[in-house]
């Protein structure tokens, strides 16, 4: 006997039920939790309307890189469409956050501010790509919004529908050497620590770019030039033309056993670059930095259950500070980072466990009065994966030391838990937040009345634990959940020690599900 009709049917009368309620909701005015009910009955439809399919398809983990419902269907078909790329990506998530994640001035206050922000975010992406005889296009949309999100002034994580990637390519590396991206697309080199695509983010990061890729047996280069693109939440998303961002990145094998990156990067902000009307987001302040770097990692499986990786970055250039009197803004930057990061896994344990250690840091700077900036500059990161789930860290003045394990207890499900101690590499330079700002805009000493420059507090910061559960239910849905805990630190405690203020500690808790068609 065929179930399928029936339990597609059952699932279809309970979508149509929460999509009744869903109404019903929408038109009730009882404050934030109604809302928040609304938010998560409307990803709880889109859930089940979806794993209705899932289930009723009865499709197992694919054994090769899963191209998605339509594709896979679409493919099926004829092999025509081989050189098709059709699809959906869908992502829900809500977050609560309490401690911090308001504004960044007050993370960590304890009195006199609102410091809870318990908000549901939502983003579609359709794309449809093409591919054959070396000639290709990609044209991928996005719609990002959000409920109740109390950061402001306006929502930093929605921007109605938009072009994300709209690119050509000529050439295929399979067949010739050389081959040209040419459009708007996502730039992402490394692990992301430098320049990312950004993707936990509702919105994500896309430049428009020319892209020259060079590939042969033992090594590959990409040089690239690019200006990023600005959000606007009420016209079409443009370039900056006074924010150009360029580079060379070279990966070889030259190096037994290891990949080793050498890579140039160029940030070039003119005078009118954080002028940009409407931009959802701060823009820079002029400044030309120079980036060069060198990554040493080792292939998986040459050093048995060992793996490691080592990363240096040398920062040199110009930078202008609008925080300075007119006529000694103009400073000479030079700054430094490193990462050094090591694991090992128990391939023949039960849940197959790797625990690691890393160790990053970057300078700061040590006198904003003396005609040099020592603050590394953190460029165009996903710091995210690096300095902690709860995002109140960058790669600028800071010393990282991170202990991590994770396994999978059983198939498909990934259970991780970090530590992290944050010191500030100079306490007479700011606490900068995750997206690389001072958390005020400030140089002078702001003695137990908020962040500023104190260089007799103490540097260290505090520390975060995070643990993180993901779970595939199909190769084209995931689950997955979060809990971070940030223990203040001496630095946090002297920020917040005048009458009033105080300091506390902060909580992270979210829930995510990813479904692409």
């Amino acid at each position: 006997m065929n179930l399928k009709p029936h339990y597609s049917g059952c699932l279809t009368q309970i979508k149509a039920l929460l999509q009744e309620k869903i109404a019903e909701l929408l038109q009730m005015k009882n404050g934030i939790m109604t809302r928040m009910a609304s938010s998560w009955v409307i990803g709880l439809a889109f859930a089940i309307g979806n794993v209705g399919v899932i289930a009723a398809d009865g499709a197992a983990a694919a054994p090769k890189p899963y191209a998605g419902w339509i594709n896979e269907w679409l493919r099926e078909q004829s092999q025509s469409w081989n050189a098709w790329d059709i699809g959906v990506q869908n992502r829900v998530r809500q977050e609560f956050k309490l401690g911090a994640g308001v504004a960044p001035a007050t993370d960590f206050r304890r009195y006199n501010v609102d410091n809870r922000n318990i908000y549901f975010l939502y983003r579609v992406r359709p794309h449809v790509g093409y591919s054959a005889n070396g000639i290709g296009f990609y044209l991928e949309g996005r719609h990002s919004g959000s409920i109740d999100d109390d950061r402001g002034p306006r929502n930093p994580e929605a921007d109605p529908m938009d072009i994300h990637q709209a690119y050509i390519t000529l050439g295929n590396t399979k067949d010739l050497p050389l081959s040209l991206k040419l459009g708007r697309q996502e730039l992402s080199y490394g692990e992301e620590r430098l320049v990312g695509a950004f993707a936990w983010n509702n919105i994500g990061r896309v430049f428009d770019a020319a892209k020259i890729t060079l590939r042969q047996e033992n090594f590959s280069v990409d040089a690239f030039t690019s200006m990023l693109t600005v959000v606007d939440q009420h016209n079409l998303n443009y370039p900056n033309p006074d924010d150009w961002f360029s580079g060379v990145y070279v990966t070889t094998k030259f190096v037994p056993k290891n990949t080793l990156d050498l890579y140039f990067l160029s940030r070039n902000a003119g005078r009118q670059s954080y002028t940009a009307a409407n931009s959802l987001v701060p823009l820079p302040s002029p400044r030309d930095i120079y980036t060069a770097g060198i990554r040493l990692k080792s292939l998986p499986g040459q050093f048995g259950n060992w793996d490691y990786s080592i990363e240096v970055m040398g920062q040199w250039g110009h930078f202008n500070d609008p925080l300075l009197p007119a006529g000694a803004r103009s400073l000479r930057h030079e700054a430094y980072a490193l990462v050094c990061q090591g694991g090992y896994t128990f391939k023949e344990a039960a849940f197959t466990p790797r625990i690691g250690l890393e160790y990053s840091a970057a300078t700061g700077d040590g006198n904003p009065n003396d005609g040099k900036h020592g603050t590394f500059e953190n460029l165009f990161p996903t710091n995210h994966k690096f300095y902690g789930y709860m995002d109140m860290v960058s790669l600028q003045n800071i010393h990282n030391l991170r202990a991590t394990i994770s396994m999978n207890p059983v198939k498909r499900f990934k259970f991780s838990l970090d530590w992290h101690a944050f010191w500030l590499a100079d306490s007479s330079d700011h606490f900068y937040n995750a997206a690389g700002a001072r958390r005020a805009a400030t140089l002078a000493p702001t003695p137990g009345t908020g962040y500023g420059i104190n260089p007799n507090y103490s540097s260290y910061v505090g520390s975060e634990l995070d643990l993180v559960a993901t779970y595939t239910l199909h190769p084209a849905a995931v689950v997955e959940a979060g809990y971070g805990h940030f223990f203040r630190g001496s630095y946090i405690r002297q920020t917040f020690s005048a009458a009033g203020h105080g300091s506390r500690d902060a909580d992270y808790v979210y829930l995510q599900f990813a479904l692409n068609f």
